[in-house]
């Protein structure tokens, strides 16, 4: 009797020395030796390590076809489970018989092959790439960083809302959305002045969400503690190292809340994470700090150890101003940070995470409550050294006469807002919440600086084919 196994279970060490297993898999690498012994290193993608077979010549199947195996092909091996007489691995498995499922069409033309390869290379294969250690490392790493934000936010008495992915709403009021339609463009006849959406799906025009928060908002004000985890979608031609035209956020909403509350929220979930990856993907790490960054494990340390640095909008303007570094961008109060500007206050001035609160209320969106001053909203950006923006809220306006001013400053029509400003006319409360960039998360945490490499098939100007 075999037990079914995978290579994470036993890298465990639950299964008992000497029991007779069954384990499918990919070859990593053969070798063969003179003495009629083959080595062949196998993955399952359940973990990080590999785990060497041992097939003798006594296999009936030894010349004929384990002797033709190469990287890439599938087995399922089933054999005795010993510990590794060498210290280069703790287990191994004495094959007992190799079943090959898919062989290697021209071998000598496999994308995926021993040799080490950059990670620009293996955008182009992104249907193979999760064969390599380093993109499935970053994956379970993904995976289970996402399992934890719901199982922390569950324990918080948060509820998880499905908010729509097809929106008649401009959230950010940019303009830069994907339209969604059923009309045939090649056969349609524009007419100025003429609303041909009438006669789309919808009977308006609707595009893909660029944020769930303004529905997220009516679940907030009932059910006070509500989170989305989705896809959201932003038709920037913005070809960079941190930006995606399609990737996933993380949304809150908190009622009774305000701007200050939710700045010591997220400093708590981003903590907690932190220590989460450090007490359960210590392999990982460590792998991607040998592959990627040295100073990995440090930087995650460096989050947990000090406390997050939280500034004005006005002062981060001054510190900019009287440094001596030189800038490309112009810093000019009044106006966003540009990357350069953010890098020098997370990675040189303060050397750690920084939030920026009260932003100008002219570059931060309609719904955002403004402050006595008239001149600014109660806001945030929570930026992290190397990757910049991670995550961006406020304090929503409750108060349905300024919002509606908001509205017009935007030259937005209050009248397609009418269930967005029913929640200031229905018992209006204080609430606040803020959206976080996953794969920016990841990025950071992983040391994997180019956002086109934690996710699966990135999505980006003149780039779809997987």
């Amino acid at each position: 009797m075999y037990l079914v196994s995978s290579i994470s279970q036993l890298m465990t060490g639950k299964i008992k020395i000497n029991s007779k297993i069954s384990i499918g898999g990919w070859v990593r690498n053969r070798r063969h030796s003179k003495l009629g012994i083959s080595f062949i290193n196998l993955y399952d993608g359940s973990c990080i390590h590999d785990i060497q077979i041992i097939a003798n010549n006594k296999l009936n199947n030894y010349k004929k076809e384990i002797l033709s195996i190469t990287s890439g092909c599938s087995l399922k091996v089933k054999g005795i489970f010993k510990y590794s007489p060498k210290n280069l691995q703790i287990y191994e498995i004495y094959a007992l018989k190799i079943e090959i499922l898919g062989w290697i069409n021209n071998p000598g033309k496999y994308p995926i092959s021993p040799k080490k390869h950059s990670l620009k290379y293996l955008r182009e294969v992104s249907h193979l790439r999760s064969r390599t250690k380093i993109i499935s490392c970053i994956t379970r790493i993904k995976h289970n960083i996402a399992l934890h934000i719901h199982n922390f936010l569950h324990k918080k008495n948060f509820f998880w809302i499905n908010t729509p992915l097809i929106t008649t709403l401009d959230t950010e009021g940019s303009g830069k959305m994907f339209r969604v339609s059923t009309l045939d463009l090649s056969k349609l006849e524009y007419k100025k002045h003429t609303n041909i959406f009438k006669k789309d799906f919808f009977g308006k025009e609707a595009f893909l969400t660029v944020s769930g928060q303004l529905n997220l908002e009516t679940y907030a004000c009932s059910m006070s503690r509500v989170y989305t985890f989705g896809p959201t979608f932003r038709a920037e031609n913005s070809n960079t190292k941190r930006h995606l035209a399609e990737f996933w956020m993380l949304e809150v909403e908190i009622a009774f809340s305000d701007l200050k509350y939710i700045i010591n929220f997220i400093e708590k979930m981003l903590k907690n994470i932190f220590q989460y990856v450090l007490n359960f993907h210590e392999n990982e790490i460590s792998f991607l700090s040998k592959k990627i960054d040295k100073n990995l494990f440090n930087k995650i340390n460096k989050v947990l150890l000090n406390k997050f640095n939280v500034i004005e909008y006005t002062e981060a303007i001054n510190i900019l101003k009287n440094c001596k570094e030189k800038f490309s961008h112009l810093i000019i109060w009044g106006e966003d940070l540009s990357i350069e500007h953010e890098k020098y206050l997370t990675n040189k001035y303060f050397n750690n995470i920084v939030i920026i609160y009260n932003y100008p209320k002219n570059i931060k969106a309609f719904y955002m409550y403004l402050n006595n001053d008239k001149n600014t909203v109660a806001s945030m950006d929570v930026l992290l050294p190397d990757i910049g923006e991670i995550a961006g809220g406020s304090q929503r306006e409750n108060r349905i006469n300024i919002l509606d001013k908001r509205l017009k400053e935007f030259k937005l029509n209050k009248n397609d807002y009418w269930w967005y400003r029913d929640l200031r006319k229905y018992g209006t409360i204080p609430h606040s919440g803020f959206g976080l960039g996953f794969e920016r998360l990841i990025s950071y945490i992983t040391g994997i600086y180019n956002i086109k490499d934690v996710i699966p098939f990135p999505r980006t100007p003149y780039n779809a084919k997987f």
